[in-house]
């Protein structure tokens, strides 16, 4: 398959787009008075893997690392891109073009294996939020956090295909 550089262009904003769609919804979130994520708490764990850690007991509790929220920042978007390229490669470089909702969706979600399995673990959460005071509440919301991603993955789609006609 010869991927072009507008289909690149195309999968990184709508990897953006999703991203911002997250984003939104998180700040809606907080307005609303419900905690979420720090970034700059991805952008820590990050920072330390050149040191070569990469597990933590408690990231919060790790030395803060410079230009943290920042990098925490780019890795977002940047796996934001990614997970839209994860949903490119699964149902092909067309579905830019002709977006459908269920595809999007199912993508969106499955990328919370993404924070159960490995950022969760790895900054001190415990699997799936296994370790904190109100596990099953976290994974409801990183499951709706990651709902909406997929939502915003759909509609960015849709949007750059609408733009682009």
């Amino acid at each position: 398959m010869n991927i072009t550089i507008e289909d690149a262009a195309r999968v990184a904003l709508i990897g953006v787009g999703a991203t911002a769609a997250m984003d939104l919804w998180l700040a809606l979130l907080r307005l609303l008075g419900v905690p979420t994520l720090d970034f700059a708490m991805i952008g820590r764990w990050v920072g330390h893997w050149r040191r070569g850690a990469i597990l933590h007991g408690a990231i919060g509790k790790a030395a803060p690392v410079k230009g943290e929220l920042a990098l925490g920042w780019l890795v977002h978007y940047a796996t934001g891109v990614a997970f839209a390229a994860l949903l490119v490669a699964i149902f092909g470089v067309a579905w830019t073009r002709t977006p459908t909702l269920m595809p999007a969706l199912g993508v969106g979600v499955a990328t919370v294996a993404a924070p159960w399995l490995l950022m969760q673990p790895a900054m001190g959460a415990g699997i799936a939020s296994s370790k904190t005071a109100a596990p099953a509440r976290n994974r409801a919301r990183s499951l709706a956090n990651h709902a909406v991603f997929g939502l915003g993955l759909y509609l960015s789609a849709l949007l750059l295909a609408w733009i682009s006609r």
